[in-house]
């Protein structure tokens, strides 16, 4: 398992029963995550310091509590990198900082390439990889089917001082069709396409069977010199195997790193957050 164990601003604290503790900054933060299945070594809920928990409900969703008066959003930062932090619905902050672990290997692909890349971010949700990328040199086109998910993106933009990033409120698959019928190219692709989802038109995504022939479909755009295909997941049994097929078939199979990341607790847990597979092509190689 790949951990994401080079944040200052950003650390797990302790997870248990279904939930873990986290500290944003100078913010407590007490969310649930289907993952820890263990008990937990105390009820983290009577933590002191905590800020807010988001509770789930009997009927479906949940709803933050806050515990203390905290900011509406505040900013964190990874290595310089600066961050917008909100609570928002279904327990979500706006960013995963387990994606560190990618943010790290794909801006030294960006920076050792010694060339301009175009990087094409999908389901780019609130950009960090977006901002990652434009920092370490490339040329970015970000594209999220939810027009505010976008603005959160445009804001850690600013943040960051960027405004080269090219922004596009669309769905994906609609967005890489005409691409491929305008002929634009891409050197880089990265994804993180959700579980399930609903289209404007009513069409239906489910990874496990979407997935595949959509990343088929990007072949349509990638260039005749690329760099590298990341693929994250969050699907729970979508195993980093099945995205070393899912890759490999499309690509080659040589140079694929597919594994667990996750992030470490200072309750010496370890919390699994999904998988990735990164392609990595080389001159030479298919």
């Amino acid at each position: 398992m790949k951990l994401a164990n080079s944040w200052q601003d950003y650390k797990v604290l302790a997870t248990g029963d279904g939930e873990k503790l986290e500290k944003w900054g100078d913010v407590t933060l007490l969310r649930p995550d289907p993952q820890v299945i263990w008990h937990a070594k105390n009820n983290l809920a009577k933590t002191k310091g905590l800020d807010a928990h988001y509770k789930r409900e009997s009927t479906g969703g949940g709803h933050w509590e806050y515990l203390k008066k905290i900011p509406e959003e505040w900013i964190i930062s990874w290595q310089g990198v600066k961050f917008s932090i909100k609570p928002m619905g279904f327990k979500h902050t706006g960013l995963f900082p387990e994606q560190a672990v990618n943010w790290i290997d794909i801006a030294k692909l960006i920076k050792n390439s010694n060339r301009e890349i175009k990087v094409l971010n999908l389901f780019a949700y609130t950009g960090a990889a977006s901002v990652v990328c434009s920092l370490a040199g490339a040329k970015v086109t970000h594209v999220d089917a939810s027009k505010g998910m976008v603005e959160r993106a445009r804001e850690n933009a600013r943040l960051n001082k960027i405004d080269n990033i090219r922004f596009i409120i669309d769905d994906c698959k609609k967005f890489i069709e005409r691409e491929i019928r305008r002929g634009n190219k891409y050197d880089a692709i990265i994804m993180d396409p959700p579980s399930y989802g609903r289209g404007t038109s009513g069409e239906t995504w489910k990874l496990e069977d979407n997935l595949f022939d959509f990343v088929s479909l990007c072949k349509g755009v990638l260039s005749d010199n690329p760099l590298f295909v990341l693929i994250s997941s969050y699907t729970t049994g979508l195993q980093p195997g099945v995205l070393t097929n899912v890759l490999g078939l499309n690509f080659g199979y040589s140079n694929i790193d597919a594994d667990e990341i996750g992030l470490p607790s200072e309750d010496g847990t370890i919390l699994p957050c999904g998988a990735r597979g990164l392609k990595v092509f080389r001159r030479g190689n298919e």
